[in-house]
């Protein structure tokens, strides 16, 4: 069984790491310090597209993406990228309250 996919991506668009709630459950300043290193939100270009076979023998799509800050290309799941014009109506339903 198949279903639609919610964004359809080609080579040369623009595209940016999809938001996830990041909500630090901790006092510690320290730890805040450190884990807020990593968020920072990455936007790159489609450079290419892999299809892998899962352990099922689906095929799944997997994007090469550059992104800005680095000069080589990475793959990711299409299921943590997003377009960027989506990227702020995404944003808005991930907010955790008190961010």
């Amino acid at each position: 069984m198949t279903t639609k996919r919610q964004f359809d991506y080609n080579i040369g668009d623009r595209v940016a790491e999809r938001p996830k709630p990041h909500g630090i459950y901790t006092n510690n300043q320290q730890t805040k310090e450190r884990i807020a290193q990593y968020r920072h939100q990455r936007y790159g270009e489609v450079v290419g597209i892999n299809y892998k076979k899962n352990s099922r023998g689906a095929a799944q799509r997997f994007l090469l993406v550059r992104w800005d800050h680095l000069p080589s290309p990475t793959e990711h799941a299409t299921a943590r990228i997003c377009p960027v014009t989506e990227l702020e109506r995404l944003t808005k339903e991930v907010i955790v309250p008190g961010e």
